[in-house]
């Protein structure tokens, strides 16, 4: 019963990514297929010269490689951990390896750089179309698009009856908008696109208005009835909190280039963009043309992580090297994804990044330590410096040397991310 609830997921995904091995520790599986036999060839040439058998258990032990063997898993373990306490989910070893090396991050915008809580704040109705908004509200009342959501709120907040409206033949075009009837007569919502190949045209006036709406940042749904415009709808939807100053720490950790893919227009894009000082936007974007450009960046040679929340995401967060999901987002995104920043912070995003590329230096730290410590014990072993009894003790105090390197992460955070 417990595993079936939200909390229970949580602690299963956790699991499973503590589980997972990451380039480290794979790195440590190899090295000790041939590590071990090595030793153990070692010690049974040195009983063969000398016939000495207590040397040659004395090489067996101390060159048994335990600090080596739970060195990164200790890091692994304690930064999912770090993680997972500060509202981070990663979901395995090599994904905490991947996203260290991560030079490009590519974003959705809607639910994701802003809060997904959208509202009507602007409206244009043409002559003879006071039934537009009516209309629109009783074709968005089955959609859970944020947009549509807005349109809703707007029509119950100012008592707009829609309930006895009929629609038929819905259509939804990806990417555009819906194709509907409603009292026998065909209404469009959406964006310019889907107005435009139905045949819809603008005047200069409604051009002008047009623009003016989308140069504010707010987002636009253009209604039309029976092929004539009869609505044009400015919905605002604000930045998540602390946006900016996260992406402005991410490019001082590392972060080389960002990118926002959105399927809302030019100007409201480069509007958004501009104001949290993103590097680079690309607008009118469909689910497929995220995914294109998320390749094109690898075939580049860019490492790239994908930020979204929605279902349309999840081909793009399939797609990238790291796919990050916020909490709040759809469940197909969140399964999707690598990485869940699960309070949808992007002080989240901050810690995460951060956490894997100390992560990743705290297991080669402990490699080092771990390999070190072996080779000072064969060469005090030769030398005569070493025997079975301080060379045991060094052995034990190497394997909790890292044992507590490894558990330093615990603690780690970020001075952003605070």
């Amino acid at each position: 019963m417990g595993e079936d609830t939200t909390f229970g997921k949580i602690i299963e995904l956790i699991e499973e990514a503590q589980d997972t091995k990451s380039h480290a520790e794979k790195f440590i599986d190899h090295f000790a297929r041939y590590y071990t036999p090595a030793v153990l060839l070692l010690g049974l040439i040195v009983w063969g010269i000398t016939q000495d058998i207590r040397l040659a258990i004395t090489i067996l032990v101390l060159g048994c490689p335990g600090a080596l063997v739970i060195g990164a898993p200790v890091s692994n373990v304690a930064g999912i951990g770090n993680g997972a306490k500060r509202g981070v989910l990663i979901k395995g070893g090599e994904i905490m390896n991947t996203f260290s090396k991560v030079d490009t991050l590519v974003f959705d915008k809607t639910g994701t750089l802003t809060k997904g809580q959208t509202e009507l704040v602007e409206m244009k109705a043409m002559p003879g179309q006071q039934r537009g908004l009516a209309y629109t509200a009783a074709i968005e009342k089955e959609s859970d698009h944020p947009l549509g959501r807005a349109i809703l709120a707007y029509a119950e907040a100012h008592a707009i009856d829609y309930s006895h409206l009929k629609v038929t033949q819905t259509k939804v075009v990806k990417g555009k908008g819906i194709r509907a009837v409603v009292e026998n007569q065909t209404v469009l919502v959406g964006n310019r696109n889907l107005l435009t190949e139905a045949g819809v045209q603008l005047n200069r006036e409604q051009e002008r208005k047009l623009a003016e709406m989308e140069e504010k940042g707010i987002s636009t749904v253009l209604v039309a009835v029976d092929q004539q415009l009869a609505l044009m709808l400015g919905i605002a939807d604000t930045p998540r909190d602390g946006v900016k100053a996260a992406l402005a720490a991410l490019k001082t950790m590392g972060i080389k280039r960002m990118v926002m893919l959105t399927g809302d227009n030019v100007r409201t894009a480069q509007a958004i963009s501009q104001q949290l000082g993103i590097d680079e936007v690309h607008a009118e974007l469909l689910p497929e043309d995220k995914v294109g450009y998320v390749e094109k960046l690898k075939k580049a040679g860019h490492t790239v992580a994908f930020i979204g929340d929605g279902v349309n995401d999840s081909p793009s967060l399939a797609s990238a090297h790291i796919g990050i999901a916020m909490g709040s987002g759809t469940d197909v995104a969140v399964e999707t994804s690598d990485i869940v920043l699960m309070k949808s912070r992007f002080t989240e995003l901050v810690h995460a990044y951060g956490l894997t590329k100390k992560t990743v230096k705290n297991m080669k730290e402990n490699i080092v330590i771990a390999i070190a410590t072996v080779a000072f014990l064969l060469i005090g072993l030769i030398f005569g410096y070493i025997y079975m009894a301080s060379g045991m003790f060094v052995h034990e105090v190497s394997i909790l040397v890292v044992i507590l390197n490894g558990m330093r992460l615990l603690s780690y955070h970020t001075k952003h991310a605070a």
